[in-house]
């Protein structure tokens, strides 16, 4: 029984990763919580820490990349921070669409930090596009490479378990 409810809260996480909520650190703090449940330590804690590791690497790729894709298109070192902080403030502030408006807020506060910080720094309406286009270019991957992270721990916490 204990399995199936770390299974089901595993499957429950990586949908809370696809909408943009903390699922990554949910599924750890499962993991520990299970090691410590369930008798005989069946995770292990070489694995915990290895999961806890993946979901920090993860969680840096999510704010770093939208940055890192805003210079990689033209932009300033300026405009990749206005791509993390927008991207930031988007997905606190959401849109208002149910449960996926903190993703798609994320998307576009990615996209409005970056364009924002190259007008503001003189940069030509086509450039500050160009640049907030490589933003959202970013978060997207950020968000794709945040859930196939999230299906990895997943994973090697379940077969871990099984043990």
């Amino acid at each position: 029984m204990p399995l199936l409810i770390l299974a089901a809260v595993i499957i429950l996480s990586i949908i809370l990763i696809v909408l943009g909520l903390p699922g990554l650190w949910i599924m750890v703090a499962t993991a520990v919580a299970y090691n410590l449940i369930v008798p005989g330590e069946p995770i292990g804690w070489v694995s915990l820490i290895a999961v806890a590791v993946l979901a920090f690497i993860a969680e840096l790729l999510e704010f770093s990349l939208a940055g890192k894709y805003a210079r990689k298109y033209g932009g300033s070192r300026r405009a990749g921070w206005g791509a993390i902080i927008g991207g930031i403030v988007g997905a606190m502030v959401g849109v208002p669409v149910p449960i996926v408006g903190p993703v798609i807020g994320a998307f576009v506060g990615s996209f409005l930090g970056a364009l924002i910080a190259e007008l503001t720094s003189g940069s030509s309406a086509g450039d500050a596009t160009r640049v907030a286009k490589g933003a959202l270019i970013g978060r997207v991957v950020s968000t794709a490479l945040k859930i196939g992270i999230g299906f990895t721990i997943g994973i090697w916490i379940f077969i871990a378990a099984m043990k």
